[in-house]
């Protein structure tokens, strides 16, 4: 086992270059800035305990996209039990180099802020470029069901993002 400083320093360097994870779990599943710093530090907490128990049979990546993923998810449970979760309003922290694109992310977001907590998982690591299996071993399923959550997650994303050009327009 490897002495607590050294594993404090691997620990630092490795959120360091997986902290995009983070963000992005955290901007999906929060709601303004406050929320998601909190958010951020609750997932870095719950890395960190479980950091110990990490035993590398899958990429570092993988693993954390899981515990950040169940400790967004509990977190929202926890704040559902308090108070009415509502829609994520704040799309100005996402980067988007062309301008045309833009609204198209920020479209895309949207609509991604009203699926339930497993499916924006689900199309978060999909977006990402995991691979169905990746993604199963993440969220604790099988590939299957992936395969078929994704295509109606797909559907739906389709269906809302329709609904808010039609009343935009």
């Amino acid at each position: 086992m490897k002495p607590q400083k050294q594993n404090k320093k691997e620990f630092s360097e490795l959120i360091k270059i997986n902290q995009r994870i983070i963000h992005k779990i955290t901007f999906i599943y929060a709601n303004g800035a406050v929320d998601r710093e909190d958010l951020f530090q609750e997932i870095c907490l719950q890395l960190w305990k479980s950091y110990v128990n990490f035993r590398e049979e899958s990429q570092f990546s993988t693993w954390m996209y899981r515990v950040a993923l169940n400790t967004a998810i509990s977190n929202v449970r926890k704040k559902k039990n308090s108070f009415a979760f509502e829609p994520l309003k704040d799309y100005s922290q996402v980067k988007v180099e062309q301008s045309d694109d833009k609204e198209n992310v920020r479209q895309l977001y949207r609509a991604i802020s009203k699926l339930n907590r497993i499916d924006k998982a689900i199309i978060l690591l999909w977006l990402e470029e995991k691979n169905y299996d990746e993604i199963a071993s993440i969220m604790g399923t099988s590939k299957s069901n992936v395969s078929v959550k994704l295509v109606r997650i797909k559907r739906k994303l389709e269906e809302l993002i329709n609904e808010t050009i039609k009343q935009e327009s």
